[in-house]
């Protein structure tokens, strides 16, 4: 299951690894420093990458994406990698303040790095990332337009990791519940309000016993959240969205006021897992596959498949042999979440850039390999003709190699597949799994069925001096206020007021607004 980025603890630093080389022409160039075989000493590289929860690198011995990378290009590189979150972003701030930053590192700040760019820390990548320097991050994954859209304040500082413009968000719900307690899938929000009151009045696990919910988040005791279903019954699409040519933020807009009020009511009913606001990262997706929880929100296409062993699914039926999570939309036709924006940036120094752009160039030559099919596939799926087989644009994975060399062994690949999502058809590419069943592929039916409202189509960026994180963290502030102290939304108006003068948000969203009409995108 691909990578869930919400706040979580740090999983593993690993101060080892990676290794890479770059042309023979560079690398055989004569003169002093140049071992045996007339090779320049490999460029010592250090970057800091996001790691999926409990994943770990294997030894250096059965590293074959280390491998592979070390005889294409001559870097002995120092990997550190993390779980995205809190503790990501304080390690990252750390080294910045003891003026030891990575070579290069991926950013997970709720900003994409702006503030790191007004603070006059970032470097200057207009000359490395480029179409002639990486042709296969432009051919599959990001063109000009997007790029330029993205940078902030004027500075060519930041470029976006490739990131899947497919949208998987969808709520699961357990359908065999549903069937045990005579209930359909829900098609209205009210329909699901009664089934999350089934769920926790009705023993839908049949064991006699009052210990289930119907709907649970992980809000990591840092605001609300946006899985709740109460913001689209209040018309607010995830995460932001045009509305009649004009820009409309689902986390401020007037209408929170309903939502918060309808959020309030669930909860006061008891129908939402207690521990909600303080679960962190997927706690409420493993109480779900413990049985406790009847509805939760996913957002990734393998999210309850039978051929993902680390799905809800799979753990659900581990230990539940008759679970079965189907997903659903109580909107009917109304889309759930806008286009996919660019996410993500990586980033480079100021220091770095300047004083090794060497380095920055060899760096830039490795991220372009993994956007190429060639770095893909190893990353994603393994050494061909051992962990799969490709015949012309087929892939066909052999699953139980995989699972004794790889996932086993720390489900290694979640680390090195940092720098593209799995989208295969990005290539033209069709990957056979043997594990997928009739199932998976009728949850892939539904999740394609449910429409999406459109990109914005331009990266936005708040005014100088803006202060993002501040703003953002008074408004999960008012809003927890909200539901916890007022229990409703009625003083969401002035909340917002204070979001707007106090903060400045009103100059944060006409800086927005100007700069979609000025990519001749909105009023």
């Amino acid at each position: 299951m691909k990578r869930l980025w919400k706040a979580g603890t740090a999983i593993v630093l690993a101060g080892s690894l990676l290794a890479a080389c770059g042309s023979k022409e560079e690398t055989t160039k004569p003169g002093a420093g140049l071992n045996a075989e007339g090779q320049a000493p490999a460029m010592p590289i250090r970057i800091f990458i996001d790691g999926t929860n409990n994943a770990q690198l294997p030894s250096e011995q059965e590293d074959f994406v280390k491998k592979t990378i070390e005889q294409k290009f001559n870097v002995k590189l120092q990997v550190e990698y993390m779980t995205p979150g809190a503790d990501y972003n304080s390690k990252i701030n750390a080294y910045l303040t003891s003026n030891d930053p990575p070579d290069m590192w991926r950013d997970a700040n709720g900003d994409g790095g702006q503030k790191y760019a007004l603070d006059g820390l970032l470097g200057d990548v207009s000359k490395f990332v480029t179409p002639q320097a990486m042709p296969n991050y432009f051919k599959y994954w990001v063109d000009e337009t997007t790029l330029q859209r993205y940078q902030v304040h004027n500075q060519f500082v930041r470029a976006p990791i490739p990131y899947n413009k497919e949208i998987y968000r969808a709520w699961y719900i357990r359908k065999d519940w549903l069937d045990k307690l005579n209930l359909q899938v829900p098609k209205t929000y009210d329909e699901y309000v009664n089934v999350l009151r089934a769920f926790t009045n009705n023993d839908p696990d049949g064991n006699g016993k009052k210990d289930t919910y119907g709907f649970s988040l992980s809000a990591g005791g840092d605001g609300i959240g946006l899985d709740w279903p109460e913001y689209h019954k209040n018309g607010l699409i995830f995460a932001s969205f045009l509305e009649n040519g004009e820009f409309k933020d689902t986390q401020t807009d007037p209408r929170v006021e309903g939502v918060l009020t309808d959020i309030s009511k669930v909860i006061g009913e008891g129908l939402v897992d207690p521990d909600w606001f303080l679960n962190k990262t997927t706690q409420h997706v493993d109480k779900a596959a413990q049985g406790k929880i009847g509805v939760v929100l996913g957002t990734t296409k393998d999210f309850a498949y039978d051929s993902n062993p680390q799905s809800l699914q799979s753990k659900s039926k581990a230990i539940f042999p008759n679970a079965n999570w189907v997903p659903f939309t109580p909107f009917g036709d109304k889309p759930l979440q806008s286009g996919i924006a660019p996410g993500s940036p990586f980033l480079f120094h100021k220091n770095v850039v300047e004083k090794n752009p060497d380095k920055v160039k060899r760096i830039t030559e490795i991220l372009d390999w993994l956007a190429g099919e060639e770095g893909f596939l190893l990353t994603h799926y393994g050494v061909e003709n051992k962990h799969y087989t490709k015949n012309g644009k087929t892939i066909t994975l052999k699953p139980e190699v995989i699972q004794e060399e790889i996932v086993k062994k720390g489900d290694w690949l979640t680390i090195w597949d940092f720098f593209t999502p799995n989208t295969p058809n990005i290539f033209g590419l069709t990957v056979v799994d043997p594990r997928e069943t009739d199932r998976d592929r009728e949850i892939a039916k539904t999740l394609a069925a449910i429409p999406s409202a459109p990109y914005i189509g331009t990266s936005l960026t708040p005014p100088s001096g803006f202060d993002l994180a501040a703003f953002r963290k008074r408004q999960r502030e008012l809003q927890a206020k909200a539901v916890f102290e007022d229990k409703s939304g009625k003083n969401w108006p002035a909340y917002r007021e204070e979001l707007m003068n106090k903060y400045s948000g009103s100059k944060l969203f006409e800086a927005y607004a100007a700069q979609i009409k000025a990519a001749g995108l909105g009023k």
